[in-house]
């Protein structure tokens, strides 16, 4: 019988990022999962980053996680979205080669020390006196201190293509009926959720000349802070769009009573909706946008990016061939929609361990996110985590002041969801301060305390945060009398005159200064973003202050509700059932007042400032 650390059952991008934190901390870790070849495979778009993710990937890099380095090593376009708008929500994109993807994941796993792979069938867990202990396998029982469940579709899925209905995990790959079971067997409340995912295309057989080329951007901008430059060749994508006969193949295929009944029921994802779905919402669009992105460097192959499906083949069919460019398209693979278990993540901890069961941990899908980078976030949360309850060290929580990462589990698991949750940057209350630039400057720290950084890459972090202080300081310091030819009446200072819109840092060049040579493009980035933002970024730490100072009160685990005088019912039991850490997730448990989070302050003897 093998004891092993830590047990990570999956290997997509939760697994992959949680099984890799904790071998790297110097834990034994054992991956459960059905085929090595399925290893970090793209189930659904080849492409990393976005809206809102691109930060998390960035956050992923800078504690020391492997996704940015991967999309760095395999991405084929590059692009930053929101460009024209401010710094507070820009985010990287990346257009992948799948396969290589794939593979450079893969071969991560496999030759990562401490870390084994077992190819087999997880189950259901074993518990003793209300604390995980292992996992039991198809052919065998595996032991370890701690369990991590990362399992993205797979619990009870479902594939729906039109009235085509057969139980699976992910195309052609089984569902995990036993391990389902076993977590509702150990008392775990749980929901259904449904996605849908598209058709991909034989670009061979698409006329690209009838659509709007999207190149990448002319300077690459890596998702890894380490990535000195991106080396495989760059491909564009395509813009093309819906239309009435596109609308109406869609409608009439909705005409069958039974098949609208399939499409129609469930939680469908809001963020990420069906083409079924748009048509249905927004009645009066004439259009959609649809983008043919290329699935890899050496593949014809496409995916139709806006035209996520549950519907039969030959409407497939139909609606693609109805769209511009795409009239003699051939399908290669089908569009097709899926449903699957999750478990409430109310019911875990803002560390991602589940409240009922000590040790073990949730990742990914299995918590009610969508997404690639919601999922390795949570996974390489899950791994530091369950590496730290190894050590008998204290557990790592990221605050909604600190990260996206932390945004994200604390929704998660103080609000719940009861729809496939996405990332966006509207989600964040500081966002201003919690960039893509300044993500390795805010979060490098934590990485190499923890072990998932060397001292060379932190003490690089640490001299690029120096760098963007001293020209910042000499920027403050440094008053010129003229610029551009332009007199200016009263010297001014050169910080002033970088706050001016049109203004870079690049144009004090003509000064001389040596303090402002040859600078790197990310320090200079964030010096103009730090020095062009700073009232706003003042107001945005002020907040900071007053949100830290409720999420400094803890929440004595032990505590009893009902006996707190003052309180409600109806809070008492929430905050029972929630069993928050500090006062601050407290205060965002829905229906928990203002009053309430007083009464608890007063009763815990703190000062009320």
């Amino acid at each position: 019988m093998k004891n092993y650390d830590i047990i990570v059952v999956g290997a997509g991008h939760a697994g992959i990022e949680a099984a890799l934190a904790s071998a790297r901390m110097g834990c034994s870790t054992a991956m459960v999962t059905l085929k090595k070849e399925t290893i970090g495979l793209m189930s659904c778009n080849p492409a990393i980053g976005g809206v809102g993710k691109g930060q998390l990937v960035k956050e992923i890099d800078a504690l020391g996680g492997e996704m940015a380095r991967a999309i760095d090593a395999c991405g084929i376009q590059f692009r930053i979205l929101n460009a024209s708008k401010g710094a507070a929500v820009h985010s990287s994109r990346a257009q992948a080669d799948r396969k290589l993807y794939q593979q450079y994941m893969e071969d991560k796993v496999l030759k990562q020390k401490n870390l084994i792979l077992k190819e087999k069938e997880a189950l259901g867990l074993i518990i003793e006196n209300n604390a995980v202990i292992g996992v039991e396998c198809s052919d065998e029982s595996l032991y370890a201190k701690c369990v991590i469940i990362a399992t993205g579709t797979f619990l009870r899925g479902i594939i729906n293509i039109g009235l085509e209905e057969y139980q699976a995990g992910r195309i052609n790959e089984p569902a995990s009926e036993e391990l389902s079971l076993s977590l509702k067997k150990a008392g775990l409340e749980m929901g259904r959720l449904k996605t849908c995912t598209t058709a991909r295309l034989d670009g061979k057989t698409i006329d690209f000349s009838k659509m709007t080329v999207q190149p990448g951007d002319e300077r690459i901008n890596p998702f890894s802070f380490s990535t000195k430059e991106i080396t495989l060749a760059q491909k564009p994508c395509y813009l093309t769009y819906t239309n009435k006969s596109t609308h109406e193949v869609i409608l009439s295929a909705l005409k069958n009573k039974k098949l609208f009944s399939i499409i129609s029921s469930g939680v469908n994802p809001r963020y990420c909706p069906s083409i079924e779905e748009k048509i249905r919402r927004f009645p009066d669009r004439e259009r959609h946008q649809v983008f043919l992105e290329p699935e890899g460097l050496d593949t014809d192959e496409y995916y139709s990016n806006g035209l996520f499906t549950f519907l039969p083949k030959q409407a497939q069919i139909g609606l693609i061939r109805s769209i511009c460019g795409l009239e003699k398209a051939e399908i290669n693979k089908f569009g097709y929609g899926i449903e699957y278990d999750y478990v409430y993540p109310t019911q875990v901890y803002p560390t991602l361990e589940v409240k009922l069961i000590k040790n073990l941990y949730l990742a990914g899908q299995i918590n009610g996110t969508t997404g690639y980078e919601e999922a390795a976030a949570q996974g390489l949360i899950a791994g530091i985590n369950a590496s730290l309850c190894v050590k008998n060290k204290e557990p790592l929580i990221l605050d909604r002041a600190s990260s996206y990462i932390g945004v994200l589990i604390d929704d998660l698991t103080t609000k719940g969801t009861d729809e496939p949750y996405r990332m966006f940057t509207s989600r964040v209350e500081y966002r201003l301060i919690l960039r893509e630039d300044n993500a390795d400057t805010r979060l490098n720290k934590i990485g190499y305390n923890i072990g998932l950084l060397d001292k060379a890459t932190y003490k690089r972090v640490e001299d690029k945060a120096n760098k963007i202080k001293n020209v910042i300081l000499f920027l403050k310091k440094t008053r010129v009398k003229s610029f551009r030819e332009e007199k200016i009446k009263k010297a001014a200072m050169l910080e002033g005159l970088l706050k001016r819109p049109q203004v870079r840092l690049v144009d004090f060049g003509e000064f001389g200064h040596k303090e402002l040579t040859d600078l790197e493009f990310d320090v200079a980035e964030a010096v103009e973003i730090e020095v062009k933002y700073s009232g706003f970024i003042k107001r945005q730490l002020k907040d900071v202050e007053k949100f830290e100072h409720l999420e400094k009160i803890k929440v004595p685990q032990a505590i009893k509700y009902e006996d707190i005088p003052g309180l409600s019912r109806e809070i008492k039991e929430k905050l029972k059932r929630f069993r928050p850490l500090t006062l601050g997730q407290a205060s965002r448990i829905s229906g928990i007042t203002p009053a309430a989070i007083l009464i608890l302050m007063v009763y815990f003897k703190k000062d009320v400032k």
